[in-house]
């Protein structure tokens, strides 16, 4: 018997992908290292004191772009693959890089390298590629400046490239207008520096990964609520990080497993920090098959495996507190609400126009061209359910969530779908082609 036509790889479709109609999927999968933790990991390390060594570190090109930048200031980090060594220099030990940091397409490693600089004694230009120079940095900008910041850039310093002279700061109270755990953490990581204490106040909890490894490395920091305090000028002591798998790239397999019947995937080693998991609770809401089993705490984190069974959706309302718990989950979930029995509300987004692409825009266009009814609004998305697929050509706008959701639509279409700008993938899931096909074998 004739083998099945596997999906023509990136190569020779010059960075386009065209991806097999239908089928189910089964197996185990190892999901890769947390983003968020393995570019924290790096970063705190390497203003501790001490040798911290990381295990199940995320390889994508955001994540090893935050190590070549630590290494431009003159951290000395060794290792490959997912292990790395961090010798940690102090809080006074980093130096100027001989050259402009270049960040590719990492908002997190540009925002977060800002408040790690800021009340450093270092001087650094920082950019990235066009997306990065597109996204708001103000943001972040405006309460380091408060601090005492000295940073520079295009409009007014609210666009990449930017300068930044490290200054002695001075601790703030700042309430952020967005729950936006980037926001957080620059202003969290100056407060490091600052005399006195620095508090942040959000309108809803953001992920809290940074205040969980800042806690382990003994910084003094305390939670009150919806606001998070560090005092300044102590050390951190360097710790040993295991990386969770990072459950915004486990969310591509929970929903491409639950929108196609008689899949069954059990997702290995997942982070469910519960202010990651909003994910969980919307598949839940409707209707998925999805479970918790053999949950436990790794170096401060939660973690368990998931199992996930093909099951009816139907639709549902996300918004509100909910947005902040699974804000890089939207794309994939709009595929899981086109799939749905009846209409799925997004609202409270906006955030999502200023990421690696304007996603509510990108949504609504690309799965629209396969056939989902999405109606755009200014802050979300409304979707009706199910959808009569069809296949062909789409574009990935190059953002890797987009582009993987855009590739798993396939999976319940009677046509091939052909993503074009899939190179943008290796960001986050380098292996996410070859488990896509493995898991369909």
């Amino acid at each position: 018997m004739a083998r099945e036509p596997q999906a023509v790889t990136a190569t020779q479709l010059d960075d386009a992908i065209a991806v097999r109609p239908g089928g189910t999927l089964h197996g185990r999968i190892r999901i890769p290292g947390d983003k968020s933790v393995s570019h924290r990991a790096v970063m705190l390390g390497a203003i501790a004191r001490g040798t911290t060594r990381v295990s199940n570190f995320l390889p994508g090109e955001d994540c090893l772009g935050t190590i070549r930048a630590m290494q431009a200031l003159g951290v000395p980090i060794e290792g490959e693959g997912t292990d790395w060594v961090v010798t940690g220099q102090g809080l006074g030990g980093l130096v100027d890089p001989s050259d402009v940091l270049d960040v590719g397409n990492s908002g997190t490693t540009i925002r977060l390298l800002l408040g790690l600089l800021a009340g450093s004694r270092v001087f650094a230009t920082l950019t990235g590629d066009a997306s990065i120079r597109r996204r708001p940095m103000g943001r972040v900008v405006a309460p380091l400046r408060e601090m005492g910041a000295t940073i520079l850039g295009r409009q007014g310093g609210t666009l990449a490239p930017l300068a930044v002279q490290g200054t002695p700061l001075t601790g703030i109270r700042y309430a952020s207008p967005v729950a936006s755990a980037q926001i957080k953490s620059a202003v969290l990581f100056a407060g490091l520096y600052a005399a006195g204490e620095t508090s942040v106040t959000e309108p809803a909890l953001s992920r809290d990964h940074s205040e969980r490894m800042l806690g382990a490395m003994g910084a003094r920091i305390r939670r009150e609520g919806l606001t998070v305090t560090v005092e300044g000028g102590y050390e951190l002591t360097a710790v040993d990080v295991a990386v969770p798998g990072d459950i915004s790239s486990a969310a591509f397999w929970l929903v491409a497993a639950a929108i196609t019947p008689g899949s069954e995937l059990l997702l290995e080693n997942v982070g469910v920090n519960p202010t990651r998991t909003g994910i969980l609770d919307v598949l839940t809401a409707m209707g998925a098959d999805v479970v918790r089993l053999d949950e436990r705490t790794v170096a401060g984190e939660v973690v368990a495996d998931l199992r996930v069974r093909g099951a009816a959706l139907t639709g549902a309302d996300i918004g509100g507190d909910l947005i902040p718990r699974l804000i890089d989950e939207i794309p994939i979930l709009a595929l899981a609400a086109a799939c749905a029995e009846g209409e799925t509300v997004i609202r409270d987004a906006a955030e999502l126009r200023v990421k690696e692409s304007d996603r509510l825009s990108a949504i609504a266009r690309e799965l629209g061209n396969l056939g989902a009814r999405v109606v755009e609004r200014p802050d979300g998305l409304v979707i009706s359910g199910p959808t009569r697929w069809r296949g062909g050509p789409v574009e990935s706008r190059g953002d890797h969530r987009m582009a993987m959701t855009l590739a798993l639509s396939a999976l319940v279409g009677p046509e091939p779908v052909v993503v074009h700008g899939i190179s943008c993938v290796a960001t986050s899931y380098p292996s996410f082609w070859s488990t896509l096909e493995a898991a369909r074998a």
